[in-house]
This record gives structure tokens, sequence and C-alpha cells, in this order.
């Protein structure tokens, strides 16, 4: 799906919502789950939480969380499975264009799965945004396209920067940060009429000191 002439990013994404299936998987994304499976509870920061798969799943293991999505639709879904899942209540949902707003608070883990549009995206200034209000010790999630299957958006002959490129075009402090890990991943994908392909995901995930 892409965008239409003149369609703004919200409108987008509010379509695509409106038109898709309100089921999910009721899995985490692998990384998530990875890295958050040994790590004390806390609050955490889902950043573009979708139908809320992830939000839950970190609810469900004692997690307090902040969803947050640019869509009203998707957060729409998102309570409602949450409801279902009985973990309403350990889960804010808030609509957020996060290039005009952003949510308050620190956090311990902050999670950004594949937080990408067809649209103009400051993602380093977002993703800076992030990092500073994760507490001492808390974790940054980062995973992104590195490669597309062929029902993406992308266009044609798009080239893919590295996992380690990404990390550079953040412009992160070292003195401040530990780079846990960098580089990519593949997995099986599965397109919005149950076809799949293999792609990879750029994966970094950083500490705060």
């Amino acid at each position: 799906m892409k965008p239409l002439p003149g369609q703004t990013p919200r409108a987008f994404w509010e379509d695509r919502y409106r038109d898709a299936s309100a089921e999910t998987t009721g899995r985490p994304s692998a990384i998530l789950e990875h890295y958050a499976k040994e790590l004390v509870p806390g609050r955490a920061l889902d950043l573009g939480c979708a139908k809320g798969d992830d939000a839950i799943w970190l609810a469900q293991h004692g997690w307090d969380v902040c969803g947050v999505d640019i869509s009203e639709e998707a957060l729409s879904i998102a309570r409602s499975n949450a409801l279902r899942r009985g973990v309403a209540d350990r889960i804010m949902f808030a609509c957020h264009d996060l290039t005009v707003s952003f949510p308050k608070g620190e956090f311990d883990l902050i999670s950004a799965m594949f937080l990408q549009t067809p649209f103009e995206f400051p993602r380093r200034e977002v993703i800076a945004r992030a990092y500073s209000q994760l507490q001492p010790k808390g974790l940054l999630l980062s995973v992104t396209h590195g490669s597309a299957a062929p029902w993406s958006w992308s266009r044609e002959g798009h080239v893919f920067p590295t996992a380690e490129q990404e990390l550079g075009e953040l412009g992160y402090d070292e003195s401040d940060v530990l780079v846990a890990f960098v580089g990519s991943v593949s997995r099986i994908a599965t397109g919005p009429d149950s076809q799949t392909a293999s792609v990879l995901d750029n994966v970094i995930v950083l500490q705060k000191k």
C-alpha cells in the first residue's frame, strides 16, 4: 500500500489500519522478546505500537507500558486486544505524531520496531529524543528493514543502509552509550496475502551508561 498523491502521514496510516484485520498473531517481535525476557520489568515505551502485540507481551511480563502510534485506528485495535488479554490496566496507549509530539517520562526500555514510513521522517532526531528519555542502564532497541519484501512500498532499486551505517547516522555519544549489538538478522516475513519471503532486519541495541 503506497500513499495517495497529497495524502498526509496520519491519513495514510489511518486508512491502512481501517482496512486491516483486527486479528494479530499475539506474538511479540523476536528481537524484543530476546532482549527483554531477561530484564527486570520497569517502564517501557513502545514507539509505533501498531495493534499492540509487543506492548501486550511486555505487560504480560510485568512491565508498565506506554504504547504510541500515529493512528487512532491502530490504537483502537490495540486497546481492544489489551482488554481481551487482561492487561489493559498495565498499558497506556496514546496517539502521537513523533515529528510533532512525544510521550513524557523516563523509561527502562524503549522499543522502536520498524519505526519507518513511506514519508519523510526525521528518524535520527526521533531516536535521539527517545534515547534521552532512557533511565541509566536502560535499553533502546531499534529494528529497521535491511531489505525489501516483494510487497513492500520501497522504491525499486532502493539501497538499504547496513546496521553499522545506521548506527553511525544516529550520532550517538560514545561516552554515554554501551553498544550491546549491531548487525543484520534474517527472518521469514509474511505479506498481506499470506505470501512469504526471506528478508534482512537491521538491529541496533544500545544501553545507557
